[in-house]
């Protein structure tokens, strides 16, 4: 008698922790009764109907999921290899179970076709230097085919872009390349910017009478702070003149 009583007690209290469920703050259930949809229950303790009910819990927090490193071949038809990472929630539990198979696999495999499809439709350079346009279309393309399945895809990023030797070797020779022409064009800005200011040195010299003589005095006194032993130096025939203008006035008035 004893042992029916404890076999019943036993039975009663399977069936009451059966019909208990403790749901966290992230977490939504969704209840089946006989097969069919019954509603969403929230977090707290919940009681369902044994054997008639069952529950399935759905985490409403965001997931952070990899997407492998896919082979794309650019518009331009270079081979690359880009990874990337996709940010999801759950907003309709009751779509997650029904209306796909299982969303997390679902969700993991469009990322992985969307990431191949929008790449191939895009320039290598676009790729690298436009990858936050890149990554808002992927995640709108994402969000809007997620839709029907209750997922919302909050976030898309490219997360490495691995690029064939010989293209990184090009793209280093198109940069020392564009650095060069850059250096080149700077060089060149200079050496005309120098010549317009000499020009206009030139300009107020020749104006000027006696500037010139005066620059060449100045670059004598430069140099002969250099301390060199010898030094040649043309001497202006302006500096002459009235010497030898004063000798032909003296052989003049000498002659009979």
């Amino acid at each position: 008698m004893l042992i029916t009583y404890a076999v019943v007690l036993a039975l009663l209290i399977a069936i009451i922790g059966s019909a208990v469920r403790i749901l966290l703050e992230y977490e939504r259930g969704v209840v089946f009764r006989l097969g069919r949809f019954a509603g969403v229950k929230g977090p707290g303790l919940r009681f369902i109907i044994p054997v008639i009910d069952k529950l399935i819990k759905i985490s409403l927090r965001t997931i952070a999921q990899d997407v492998p490193p896919q082979d794309v071949i650019t518009k331009d038809n270079v081979s690359v290899k880009v990874n990337a990472v996709t940010y999801f929630r759950v907003i309709s539990p009751d779509k997650a179970l029904i209306e796909v198979e299982n969303y997390l696999y679902a969700t993991s495999q469009l990322a992985q076709t969307t990431l191949r499809s929008v790449l191939g439709q895009v320039e290598l350079d676009e790729l690298l230097s436009h990858r936050e346009k890149i990554n808002q279309q992927l995640q709108e393309i994402l969000d809007r085919q997620t839709d029907p399945w209750g997922v919302k895809v909050s976030n898309v990023e490219i997360k490495h872009v691995d690029l064939p030797a010989e293209m990184q070797r090009a793209m280093a020779r198109q940069a020392e390349a564009e650095r060069e022409r850059r250096s080149k064009v700077i060089h060149a800005e200079g050496e005309f910017q120098a010549s317009q200011r000499l020009s206009e040195a030139a300009r107020v010299i020749s104006s000027e009478e006696g500037a010139l003589q005066l620059r060449f005095l100045q670059t004598l006194t430069e140099i002969a702070a250099e301390k060199n032993s010898t030094i040649l130096f043309p001497i202006p025939i302006d500096l002459v003149k009235p010497f030898l203008k004063n000798k032909t006035t003296q052989g003049e008035n000498t002659q009979p």
